[in-house]
């Protein structure tokens, strides 16, 4: 039993071509058929697939698992316990890197009082307005340091204007002890134990 083949052959628009012929000088037209097939391609170079295909839903599946493997994971920084004393050292060795840096205002401000830990916030009191905003402009640096150095990552800064604020400021050796061994008592038991004067 013979099969006959049937080819089917899109409706193409056929392309004219003009030829000249040496010997004479009219033109003549021929008539030939040159298909023109456009095939999609994406930006990449890659073939468009048809949105009908059992390709395309290949396609849609494979981009949809690769979507959920590229979502973000969430960061977890971390949130490590610590204590006021921690957090007063910390705060001290960064007003010393500011006073070391030049910026004598912003040194002055941290070390104007000291600041009252309650769970990862910490309260700084300063005594105006204009101080506070001074302060606002180094706060995230001064964060920064602080969750770095601390490892936790949850603390915050508040700042309180008191207008009725007292200076604590040391100005003889024993009043620097005495502040150092408010924020560190170990001080005390070094002092004591090597038999130092202050």
């Amino acid at each position: 039993m013979a099969t006959a083949s049937v080819e089917v052959v899109p409706n193409v628009p056929k392309e004219i071509v003009k030829v000249e012929t040496p010997t004479s000088n009219q033109q003549v037209q021929e008539e030939t058929t040159k298909p023109k097939i456009d095939i999609p391609t994406t930006s990449t170079g890659e073939l468009k697939v048809s949105a009908f295909s059992l390709a395309s839903i290949k396609q849609k599946k494979e981009l949809a698992e690769a979507q959920k493997l590229a979502t973000k994971e969430t960061i977890q920084y971390p949130t490590e316990p610590f204590t006021e004393t921690d957090m007063l050292l910390q705060w001290n060795k960064f007003a010393v890197k500011l006073e070391e840096k030049g910026q004598m205002i912003m040194h002055s401000l941290m070390l104007i009082n000291d600041p009252k830990l309650d769970g990862t916030k910490i309260t700084h009191e300063l005594p105006n307005e204009g101080t506070r905003l001074e302060f606002e402009r180094t706060k995230n640096e001064v964060l920064g340091y602080l969750r770095g150095m601390l490892h936790n990552h949850d603390i915050e800064i508040e700042l309180v204007v008191n207008e009725k604020m007292e200076n604590k400021r040391a100005f003889t050796p024993q009043d620097k002890f005495n502040r150092l061994n408010e924020i560190n008592p170990n001080l005390e038991l070094l002092r004591k134990t090597f038999d130092l004067d202050v």
